[in-house]
């Protein structure tokens, strides 16, 4: 008998040929629909221009003697302090705002029938006088009280694009183009497999015998076996590579950098400490004379949302809206048993169960009021800038070694700090060094941390 090559070439070329036609239809294929079919952008409803204010004033003025006036106890839409002001003009006459809002106390004691009845219903809160407005000025603010509530874009953001989960820039679903190609890898298969058979069959029909080309796997692992030099070293380099393995893992035990849950209020510290400047110690003020810098209690959040049940407009993100914050408020007001209509409390309260982010081991010693007040370290040295932040996270490894590098770099604030006066003075000749770091004044003894 004749011995020939491998005649699996014939099938190899055969299916090169299917594979590239196959890519070259489905390219176009795919291509040809995204063309015609081109997303159509939505187009939002044109919104209807605000009705004409029932005064003669600028709406665009009085918002600005608004929000620096009146905000801090009125609200256009909802009840704070003082009653909601959108389309307050309806109720009184115009000429009826001047005296009231530049002394209201005045009229009351007139016995003014409208100041009577809202210091009836409002007392003991007494409105701020401002006799420093002019009736213009009082013509804005009442032409801003007048436009009408914006009404909430359906549909997302105008002229944005339809989002389809099922649609991935092409008309046709992704989940279509994948099982196409399934069923058409499946039949290549079979049509090399019956190639294959046929062309055994024609081979033996006219005598012709395959060679067959034997492979032996165990020739590798039989030479790898009897070399011992490449097995000491295999069993080293496993060694060294386990020992590295296991000494990272147990490295990162405890460590939580980057740990950022989610809370029970959702509390963005970027609107806080960013937008509002809100200083850390005022909420965390036992960070200044205490072990533990705490988590406020929430009569301190009422402190500013007694009067704030909303917020602006610009606070929103793509990603948090309005709403969104506006709900956690009143997540805020659940939990202290605040009735915002009412402005009273209910007496009915909820726990807030905060999760905590940094926790220190049991055996490590940290005093906030020693590094806060006595060292002058500022918060953002631990905590990194938690004014962008909108969810609070761990920014440092808080480890001894990251620890220990900090007590080594950081020198010993002297400026109105007598106490360290005297052993300042000796140990700096002793180093001879002008200012201190924390590790020469002892900050590496086992015992300032470890007790």
């Amino acid at each position: 008998m004749k011995k020939v090559g491998n005649h699996n070439s014939i099938s190899r070329i055969y299916s090169f040929s299917i594979a590239l036609l196959l890519t070259f239809s489905l390219s176009t294929f795919a291509q040809a629909p995204a063309q015609s079919a081109t997303p159509t952008p939505v187009v939002a409803a044109p919104t209807t221009a605000p009705a004409a204010a029932t005064t003669s004033g600028d709406p665009v003025v009085g918002k600005e003697l608004f929000n620096s006036k009146c905000a801090a106890c009125h609200n256009l839409d909802n009840k704070m302090t003082g009653p909601a002001l959108r389309g307050v003009t309806g109720r009184h006459k115009k000429e009826w705002f001047y005296p009231w809002i530049k002394n209201s106390s005045a009229m009351i004691k007139s016995g003014d029938p409208d100041a009577v009845k809202l210091w009836e219903e409002y007392k003991p809160s007494v409105m701020t006088a401002f006799p420093e407005l002019s009736n213009t000025d009082i013509d804005n603010i009442l032409a801003y009280t007048d436009t009408p509530k914006a009404e909430p874009v359906v549909g997302g953001i105008p002229g944005a694009l339809p989002i389809n989960p099922d649609v991935d820039g092409n008309s046709i679903s992704n989940n279509v183009v994948l099982g196409i190609l399934a069923v058409v890898m499946s039949m290549l298969v079979i049509m090399l497999f019956l190639v294959n058979n046929i062309l055994s069959k024609v081979a033996k029909a006219n005598g012709i015998e395959v060679a067959a080309k034997k492979v032996d796997f165990l020739n590798i692992p039989r030479a790898f076996a009897k070399n011992q030099f490449l097995i000491l070293v295999s069993v080293v380099f496993l060694m060294l590579t386990s020992a590295y393995l296991v000494y990272g893992f147990l490295m990162q035990v405890g460590v939580d950098q980057d740990y950022a849950p989610i809370q029970p209020i959702h509390y963005s510290h970027r609107i806080h400490a960013g937008s509002n400047g809100i200083d850390c110690k005022y909420c965390h003020s036992s960070a200044r004379v205490s072990k533990h810098a705490g988590i406020p209690s929430l009569n301190v959040c009422m402190n500013c949302h007694k009067s704030i049940a909303q917020v602006s407009d610009t606070t929103a993100t793509p990603e948090y809206s309005k709403a969104f914050y506006d709900g956690e408020i009143q997540k805020l007001y659940t939990a202290v048993g605040w009735d915002k209509t009412t402005q009273k409390y209910t007496g009915k309260t909820e726990p807030v169960k905060w999760v905590r982010i940094h926790n220190l081991p049991d055996f490590a010693y940290f005093n906030h009021s020693q590094h806060v007040t006595v060292a002058g370290i500022e918060c953002q040295k631990c905590h990194g800038e938690v004014k962008t932040y909108e969810i609070q996270k761990q920014f440092a490894p808080l480890t001894m070694g990251w620890c220990i590098n900090c007590h080594r770099e950081t020198e010993v604030k002297m400026e109105g700090n007598a106490y360290y006066t005297k052993i300042h003075d000796e140990l700096s000749k002793k180093y001879g060094v002008q200012k201190l770091t924390a590790a020469q004044m002892g900050g590496l003894e086992c015992g300032k941390c470890h007790y």
